[in-house]
Formats: C-alpha cells, sequence, structure tokens
C-alpha cells in the first residue's frame, strides 16, 4: 500500500503538499522519511528520537505529554512558524507525536488556522480527513478553540459540557450514544 493512502494509518499522512502526520513508528523509519522528502521533523512527545535523524533532516524536539493539563498551546506559534518557513524552503515537515493522534493532530491544526486560514472547523476536517483516528485530548481541543479566537475573534467549534467532561461541540452527538461506565 502506498504510504500516502489514507488506510495507510502506520505510514506518513499527507495534510499539504508541506505537512505530514504520523505516529512515533513511521517518523523513526528512515526509508519512511527520505521516500517522502521530509525535511524537518517535529516530535511532540516527552521521548526525544533514539536516533540521529537522515542526513539533511532537520529534528525539533517539543517535549509535551498528551495529558489535558499540558500546555500544548505554548508552541503552537513556533510549531506553525517552523512547519511555515519549510515550506516557504520547498521543504516538508511531519509533525508525530506516539500514536499520531491527539498532539500531533492539535500542532498541525494550529498551523492550518495560522498559516493556511482555517477555521478550527475546517482545520479538524483536513487533519481527520488524511488520518481519521485524529482525536486530540479535550485539554488540547479546549486550547485550540482559545487559539482560533486569538487568531480569528470567533470561533467554528466550541468546548460544551457532556457525562464525559466538556468536548467540542462537533463531538457532541458521538457521546450523546455513549453512556459512562
Amino acid at each position: 500500500m502506498h504510504p500516502l493512502h489514507p488506510a495507510s494509518l502506520s505510514g506518513l499522512c499527507r495534510v499539504t503538499d508541506h505537512l505530514y502526520l504520523s505516529n512515533a513508528r513511521a517518523a523513526n523509519d528512515a526509508s519512511q522519511l527520505t521516500g517522502n522528502d521530509i525535511t524537518c521533523v517535529i516530535n511532540a512527545s516527552e521521548t526525544p528520537r533514539g536516533s540521529a535523524p537522515p542526513p539533511g533532516v532537520r529534528y525539533v524536539h517539543v517535549p509535551v505529554s498528551d495529558s489535558p493539563a499540558a500546555r500544548l498551546c505554548d508552541h503552537f506559534d513556533a510549531v506553525a512558524d517552523e512547519i511555515q518557513a519549510g515550506a516557504e524552503r520547498s521543504g516538508r515537515t511531519l509533525v508525530h507525536c506516539n500514536a499520531g493522534v491527539s498532539r500531533s493532530a492539535a500542532l498541525c491544526m494550529a498551523y492550518l488556522m495560522r498559516h493556511r486560514g482555517a477555521t478550527l472547523l475546517e482545520a479538524h476536517g483536513a487533519v481527520k480527513s488524511c488520518r481519521p483516528l485524529v482525536r486530540p485530548n479535550s485539554g488540547f481541543w479546549g486550547q485550540l478553540v482559545q487559539y482560533e479566537r486569538e487568531l480569528r475573534g470567533c470561533n467554528s467549534v466550541h468546548m460544551v459540557a457532556s457525562s464525559m467532561g466538556d468536548i467540542p461541540d462537533i463531538y457532541e452527538a458521538q457521546s450523546r450514544n455513549m453512556t459512562p461506565l
């Protein structure tokens, strides 16, 4: 299966021509990096890369845990600007965390809002369309909602109370079908 195919969830998922999203395993596969012409890897996890990236690949470590209390928002601007700088040099950036579901997805969404003019709802749709299992934790959603308000002065997604705590309103219908254990 081609590494960019949406169903290939263990590989690199292309969000834009210059932005890719994956889990840690794919990000540590040098053949996937070189095969997709990745020029920068952004690792949004507590653990730095175990081995050196391939020659010519810039490596950025964003040490943050996948906890709703973690301040991923402190990194939104810097990571978005790093991705944009790479794009302006015709480079390709891969953003990953452990599973490619929460931290890295939220950072990709922040980039799309800051540099591509996307609403949070559009950014979520774009990231989810290439990697269907993305689901930032509730704390990161709250930070993304606040970030959208800072960037745009309004919100396309709102946090709402549910039986599972605060969740983005786009998950509201889904949560009604779930009952707490």
